[in-house]
């Protein structure tokens, strides 16, 4: 969870075309050298009206805590402006117990960071959408699990708690996993032999965390339908119908120049 995004764009001007990210690798923007690794926050511009302002500020190997200690949060909020729609997407780090600085407890830390992300949002008269963590690659006897359990919990609860809007990613991604099966889902991720000559990884990768082009074009699809009945100012700005999700090797959207 800690591969080195793209630099972040310049913040844009006006608020209710404006969303604003703030989560990890999954949702991260990357450079052209990281492909066919990509977060869903690069391509769900595809879904959404051309007037649609995107400030990413996802990174790579975030938690909530580390989010907060390295001043991302305060970066954050100090450009948010009022009817700016947040997306707030956690839980992959917050669960790293390998690299405990990251590690948040579901039930304690990770809930109290997720209540303060709410409050701060709307104390600047913006608008949170709280969104559980991408599903993984991991299946056990034809089921893919559900490996984020009591972080996606903490979030729909927290979601219930504060009356913010909610996208279960977690949920609708492991729907699709579930629906293809482990092989083909393995198509969503960054999972490579050295045979598929990625520049990238040209001995092969075999990460069931990280989407590709295809996860993140998946993952965003997910997020732009959750975010279009969220009942926030960046509803409006979300296009009817599905963006074509097929890979096109750059993040770029189908019609657009």
């Amino acid at each position: 969870m800690g591969a080195a995004p793209a630099a972040l764009a310049e913040p844009a001007l006006s608020g209710p075309n404006r969303i604003v990210i703030a989560s990890d690798s999954t949702a991260a923007d990357y450079s052209a050298r990281s492909f066919p690794q990509m977060g869903w926050g690069m391509v769900l511009k595809c879904s959404l009206k051309p007037e649609a302002q995107i400030v990413n500020l996802a990174r790579g190997g975030r938690s909530t805590k580390t989010f907060q200690e390295e001043g991302l949060w305060s970066v954050l909020m100090a450009q948010l402006k009022p009817d700016d729609t947040v997306l707030i997407q956690f839980g992959h780090n917050d669960a790293d117990t390998k690299k405990i600085v990251r590690f948040t407890d579901p039930n304690g830390a990770y809930a109290d960071n997720l209540r303060r992300f709410v409050a701060d949002v709307r104390t600047a008269g913006a608008k949170p959408v709280l969104i559980t963590p991408i599903a993984k690659l991991i299946f056990k006897d034809g089921q893919v699990q559900d490996t984020h359990g009591p972080y996606s919990a903490t979030v729909r609860r927290v979601a219930a708690e504060t009356k913010t809007p909610l996208i279960d990613l977690d949920r609708e991604s492991q729907a699709r996993l579930q629906a293809v099966g482990e092989a083909q889902g393995a198509k969503y991720f960054m999972i490579y032999s050295a045979a598929d000559k990625i520049a990238s990884h040209p001995e092969g990768i075999n990460d069931t965390t990280h989407p590709n082009e295809l996860g993140a074009r998946m993952a965003a699809g997910i997020v732009a339908k959750g975010l279009r009945g969220a009942g926030v100012p960046a509803s409006k700005l979300v296009l009817p119908g599905e963006a074509d999700a097929s890979a096109r090797g750059e993040p770029t959207c189908a019609g657009r120049p």
